[in-house]
């Protein structure tokens, strides 16, 4: 695993020896990014944008973002041996003064940050177990609590035969099947913040 683009192109990521982990792919990674810079459906800069990545695992996702000039990039993972390897990972592309790393669980984790004025999030990567049933009651959660912007962005990573209906609080803008993965690129219905 490596990091595709930007100013830490091509160095490589600590992975966990757990295999019940599951670090997003390459490949993955690289259509996810494609489609944020180069797709007409959405105009998104990330350059200079907040992002939230939920359930972060090794953290690729967020640290990609660092790499191609987002702002800050806010963690959050609870299992013990994920947490350690991104922190690894945020080390070895020093990058601690861009991260904040959230040991917690997503959920009272999401409504902690709402309490904080500070946060204005461009762009949220959600990709939660895909046995995780809870996928619903978390969109409902970051809808409410407003964490993302109006014009924000979240990018949702499931198993392609997932079907949860998201639509009640975002609008679909795009979904996408890579191998095993689904990709659902969303928007808030209405003005979060």
């Amino acid at each position: 695993m490596r990091i595709i683009s930007g100013k830490f192109k091509g160095i490589k990521l600590h992975l966990p020896k757990n295999k019940m982990i599951r670090p997003l792919k390459d490949m993955v990674r690289e259509s996810i990014f494609n489609f944020l810079t180069h797709s007409n459906k959405i105009s998104f800069k990330l350059e200079k944008s907040n992002v939230l990545d939920l359930y972060s695992g090794t953290g690729s996702f967020g640290l990609e973002c660092i790499s191609r000039g987002s702002n800050t990039v806010s963690f959050v993972e609870k299992n013990i041996e994920a947490n350690e390897t991104l922190q690894k990972n945020i080390e070895k592309l020093k990058v601690t003064e861009v991260s904040k790393v959230f040991f917690d669980d997503t959920f009272s984790m999401i409504k902690k940050l709402s309490k904080d004025q500070t946060f204005n999030i461009d762009l949220i990567f959600c990709d939660p177990p895909f046995k995780d049933v809870n996928l619903n009651k978390l969109i409902e959660l970051i809808s409410v609590e407003g964490l993302l912007k109006k014009n924000g962005l979240i990018i949702i990573h499931r198993h392609k035969n997932t079907e949860e209906k998201i639509s009640n609080y975002l609008k679909v803008i795009d979904e996408r099947v890579y191998g095993l993965s689904k990709i659902v690129f969303a928007q808030p219905l209405l003005p979060l913040s």
